[in-house]
């Protein structure tokens, strides 16, 4: 196990002390119903398991803990770095306290940048500096390196691992193989057999009352719910898991590092985004699969409110679109064609990147963590 400490913070990673981020915590509560907050959270799942619980956590905690995590594998994608930044906002808002896990021992067991653990941190303070720039809220979040606060704090931490893997055999591990992007048919290392047993764990390491990751993280989530049952626990970990955006692909669930066309990274220029949009699977008339469809729903309504078409009279106008029914109505009719969607989506992600660019052109520190990170090779 590599004792190499993890590395501080990149400056800036909070914008007040915590006795203001709190203030500010309790005052965004006070400023909403419970109604109002449940309805923010439950927004950002695909799937909230149990919504009651949701609602009773919120009635009798005013700042509820939602954990979040990653593994700094490389460049950023638009997934990670705006939808992310929407929904840990939308967190903050609704007067949660964010708590994201900067998984580098994790991406180490996985091994991903080879193993190589200093790749693996300068990846993550890259990332840091991604959502710093596009606008995350900081004053809610606190970024924690897994390596450092494993090491600070092993004797809670390592118990908690062990009596997991106890109380789960090596095939109900195998199933949450998934959040690591692996299949339980995959040549896995005993590295990657332990991954599981390890996240299970954070959840109750970090204390978190909200599991706010991805759909493809929902058999750790649940594996969590299921240890509560064994040790008699009856607060359950709520699961939040939110929608996974599909790579640029026909058929492609999911957006792929390796695959640089298939989605669009934080950096990429604007004429890097516009080829990208252009040469996407938007088929004319069909909603279901087309990833331009997904992009504007879970991006650009989210961020803007609306979704503006610019063209001619002759094919219908200007036209702007104030929620997604009315754009999917449209769509299906051919009233709004692939022709109009994709100049008009590829316009509004160069909007939202564009605080990004400028940010690591502008910025020396950031520029060279970016330049670093492009010449690391992504490895599984």
């Amino acid at each position: 196990m590599d004792s190499t400490p993890a590395p501080e913070a990149a400056p800036g990673t909070s914008s007040s002390s915590p006795a203001a981020a709190a203030e500010g915590l309790a005052g965004g509560v006070a400023a909403m119903t419970l109604d109002e907050r449940f309805e923010m959270l439950r927004g950002i799942g695909e799937e909230c398991i149990q919504e009651d619980e949701l609602r009773r956590l919120l009635e009798n905690k005013p700042v509820p803990i939602c954990y979040d995590g990653f593994e700094p594998s490389g460049r950023m994608h638009i997934a990670q770095g705006v939808v992310k930044t929407i929904n840990v906002n939308k967190m903050v808002s609704a007067g949660c306290k964010v708590k994201i896990w900067i998984a580098d021992w994790f991406a180490q067991l996985n091994n991903k940048m080879g193993g190589d653990l200093k790749k693996i941190q300068t990846v993550g303070r890259y990332m840091i500096e991604i959502w710093k720039a596009a606008g995350m809220n900081l004053d809610g979040v606190e970024f924690l390196w897994s390596s450092e606060e494993i090491n600070k704090r092993a004797h809670e931490y390592w118990p908690i691992v062990m009596d997991i893997a106890r109380k789960n055999n090596v095939k109900r591990i195998m199933r949450c193989c998934q959040i690591m992007g692996r299949s339980d048919q995959d040549d896995l290392t005993a590295a990657q057999i332990f991954y599981p047993c390890m996240q299970c764990a954070d959840i109750f390491f970090l204390k978190a009352d909200i599991c706010q990751l991805g759909m493809d993280q929902r058999k750790v989530n649940v594996l969590a719910r299921e240890y509560c049952d064994d040790i008699k626990r009856k607060n359950k970990p709520i699961i939040l898991s939110h929608h996974m955006l599909p790579g640029f692909k026909e058929g492609q669930e999911k957006m792929s590092k390796s695959d640089p066309s298939s989605a669009i990274f934080m950096e990429d220029d604007e004429a890097q985004v516009n080829v990208k949009i252009k040469q996407a699977f938007c088929p004319p008339k069909i909603v279901e699969g087309n990833p331009c469809l997904e992009y504007i729903k879970y991006i650009v309504f989210p961020w803007f409110g609306r979704f503006e078409v610019i063209r001619k009279e002759s094919n219908g106008g200007n036209k702007t679109f104030t929620c997604m029914n009315e754009l999917i109505s449209d769509y299906e009719t051919g009233a709004l064609h692939p022709a109009d969607v994709k100049p008009a989506l590829a316009k509004a992600i160069n909007e939202i990147l564009q605080p990004v660019r400028d940010h690591f052109n502008n910025n020396n520190e950031a520029k060279v963590l970016l330049n670093t990170v492009k010449k690391y090779r992504v490895t599984n």
